[in-house]
């Protein structure tokens, strides 16, 4: 039985390095600094003790700004009063985050309860791709709706083209079943898995049947992508999966974090694996004068490479300094873009695999996108800080905002 791959230890192996899973049932993270700043009160009369505190309590604010003090370090500048208040800040924060943890795993359930019913859905759209079934009057007549809503002026031409050619239609065009190349299409159609996307790649996944999204057991949060093949010349497994799990306990603000990913190994036929190049040199005995065929492989880029995850550096070797700075930052980049591929699939693509198809999800995939022409450089760049944003890594234990 083939084994399944996987990272060789959890991304947060650095120590409190983790990475936020940007799912529906958790908050972006905010890199907002602590900022101190208190505003003095204008009165028309000040008693001297009002002074007095008021002085103290500006000599401890131009104390603390004063001093490059870690975000731990605040407090301990603190005097003792205000110190107990500031812990005891922190309880009632704890009450908060109690109630909060309990928010996102009731909404991490809520998208369990709701797949079930989204399931019945993405059957039926799977027997209509596949050919194994055609769509009803009423599907047909809902989808041109929805067509004539976006467009109505290309919605008619369409309509009236296809009702046209529906009467003179060839053996050929009788003879084919559902919608070839389904999703091959879809998947090219986002932006960022069409770069993995190879031109040997494409004739391997024109046999993909269907992508599904299971959740893993209550015991274990994640999610688990599931691609159904049918049966090819290139690898003997009838679906090739990837698993996403999460940290079983919540992070600080309150959102599941990225541990690891699980790919499975892939059965590939003879001579026929996409993810490597096969090169021959010929070698020349220079005693005997006779030769020989040397056949070594080396990786290459392909949309099959993402069920073999990044393999990550143990904690002792990042400690050590064993591994690379270089090294380590790709391997962010890595990690960072292999989870954003598995949350598109599980957000984007499954659940709108008709939009991605068509090509109607590429609009609404660049809403908010801005583009760099709308500003202008600023003058006197130099009056300004640069914003500098916290990225995820591996040996720092730091969190990206994703």
């Amino acid at each position: 039985m083939a084994e399944d791959k996987q990272s060789s230890v959890p991304i947060n192996s650095g120590g409190a390095s983790s990475l936020t899973a940007p799912t529906p049932v958790n908050t972006p993270l905010n890199a907002a600094p602590i900022s101190l700043g208190i505003s003095r009160p204008t009165v028309a009369d000040i008693n001297e003790e009002e002074t007095e505190q008021q002085q103290q309590g500006q000599d401890l604010i131009s104390k603390l700004h004063n001093l490059n003090i870690r975000p731990s370090g605040i407090v301990e500048v603190l005097p003792a009063p205000v110190a107990r208040r500031v812990e005891g800040l922190k309880g009632v924060h704890a009450q908060y985050c109690k109630i909060e943890h309990e928010l996102k795993r009731e909404m991490l359930e809520l998208e369990k309860k709701y797949l079930l019913k989204f399931t019945p859905i993405f059957e039926r759209r799977k027997a209509i791709l596949l050919g194994a079934t055609e769509p009803t009057p009423e599907e047909v007549a809902a989808g041109e709706a929805v067509s004539e809503k976006d467009d109505p002026e290309a919605a008619a031409v369409a309509k009236e083209e296809r009702e046209e050619a529906e009467k003179n239609l060839s053996a050929e065009d009788k003879a084919i079943k559902g919608i070839p190349n389904f999703w091959l299409t879809a998947l090219r159609n986002h932006d960022g898995l069409s770069d993995l996307i190879t031109e040997k790649d494409e004739e391997a996944l024109t046999y993909l049947t269907d992508i599904r999204l299971v959740y893993l057991a209550d015991t274990t949060p994640g999610f688990k992508l599931i691609f159904d093949f049918a049966p090819n010349p290139f690898f003997e497994n009838e679906s090739l999966e990837k698993s996403y799990h999460y940290q079983d306990e919540l992070g600080d603000t309150g959102d599941y974090i990225y541990d690891r990913a699980v790919g499975t190994d892939i059965r590939w036929k003879e001579e026929r694996d996409l993810t490597k190049a096969v090169e021959i040199k010929k070698q020349r005995n220079k005693a005997t004068n006779r030769t020989r065929l040397i056949r070594r492989s080396h990786t290459v880029p392909s949309f099959f490479n993402f069920f073999n995850p990044p393999a990550q550096p143990t904690r002792e070797q990042i400690e050590n300094g064993e591994v690379d700075e270089d090294l380590l930052e790709e391997l962010d980049e890595k990690l960072e873009l292999d989870y954003q591929i598995g949350e598109d699939l599980k957000e984007r693509i499954i659940p709108r695999a008709i939009d991605y198809f068509t090509g109607k999800a590429l609009e609404y995939d660049l809403e908010g996108i801005e583009d760099e022409d709308d500003y202008e450089d600023m003058e006197d760049e130099d009056d300004y800080d640069e914003e500098v944003r916290p990225a995820i890594s591996v040996n720092r234990g730091t969190k990206r905002d994703v």
